[in-house]
């Protein structure tokens, strides 16, 4: 009799937990999608007037930013922003890719050990940190070598490659793991190689999650504003080379949102809202090529 007075207050205590809790998560998925919209609506509700007072083609299409002379193009930092993250694209996403491959793959047991705790404290260093490092480090060595002054569009790529790298390489080894174990058998079956069969059987069916991977770190490398501060130069121009100077759109907010007023101020947060697009347009367009990829 008492166990079944337990079932019974078991399943009663179901009935009614089951239900608060689909609460609590519509909620809070509610306050989720509600931040999302209240960070839109304020962009561009503050960005658009003012591109609309600068002109849309000035302001996008203009080559030099000078506040104090009413002169706000933005060009110059959307194309430091692509270079950057381009750059760091081409030095981070084979690296972190191959990673992922050796340690879900190949790496020993015992070195795996070593290496997955070092990926996860490569994830928690502050950005301050990285660009310290490459300041004090990757400048002198750029310098040394003769591309420039060091702070250049070369040196903010290698660092922020450097920055992607941890979730590029958790969430790839997590899809490569998550791969059945019948595309590697059948693979090895057909007469493949241990490394032909992890290259064209388990990577191919592994491949959405590898590019959720990509399209996480290149959106922390196009939002990335401290650690570029710090190697990239700053300079609101067009650059002519990679071993020049650059500012991206995130370190033109954040040198000149502090004393910035009025106009000045609404072109900042215009700048805002274009990053915001464009982080958007990348998440649209790899989503888009994710889907077709499992079709």
């Amino acid at each position: 009799m008492s166990v079944k007075r337990n079932s019974g207050s078991f399943s009663g205590g179901g009935r009614i937990i089951e239900p608060f809790m689909k609460t609590v998560f519509l909620a809070a998925a509610c306050v989720s999608i509600l931040c999302v919209a209240l960070i839109c609506l304020f962009l561009f509700v503050n960005g658009v007037p003012a591109v609309l007072k600068i002109g849309v083609a000035r302001f996008f299409t203009g080559t030099i930013w000078k506040p104090g002379s009413g002169l706000y193009g933005i060009a110059p930092m959307i194309l430091g922003s692509l270079s950057v993250t381009a750059g760091a694209i081409i030095t981070g996403v084979p690296l972190g890719v191959l990673c992922a491959v050796f340690m879900a793959r190949f790496c020993p047991a015992r070195l795996r050990s070593i290496m997955s705790p070092a990926v996860t404290l490569l994830a928690g260093i502050p950005s301050v940190v990285y660009g310290f490092f490459g300041l004090m480090a990757l400048v002198p060595a750029l310098r040394f070598l003769g591309a420039g002054n060091g702070k250049s569009i070369l040196c903010a790529s290698l660092l922020l490659g450097i920055m992607i790298l941890p979730t590029i390489v958790s969430v790839s080894e997590a899809a490569l793991r998550a791969v059945p174990d019948a595309y590697y058998e059948g693979a090895l079956a057909l007469g493949a190689s241990h490394e032909e069969a992890v290259f064209f059987a388990q990577l191919p069916a592994a491949a959405p999650g590898v590019m959720a991977g990509v399209v996480l770190g290149i959106g922390r490398s196009i939002g990335e504003t401290m650690a570029v501060i710090m190697v990239a130069g700053n300079q609101a121009i067009i650059p002519e080379s990679i071993f020049k100077g650059v500012r991206t759109l995130t370190a033109n907010i954040v040198l000149e949102m502090g004393y910035a007023a009025d106009l000045h101020r609404e072109a900042l947060i215009a700048t805002a809202a274009t990053l915001f697009v464009f982080i958007l347009l990348i998440n649209l367009i790899f989503t888009f090529i994710k889907r077709r990829m499992t079709l």
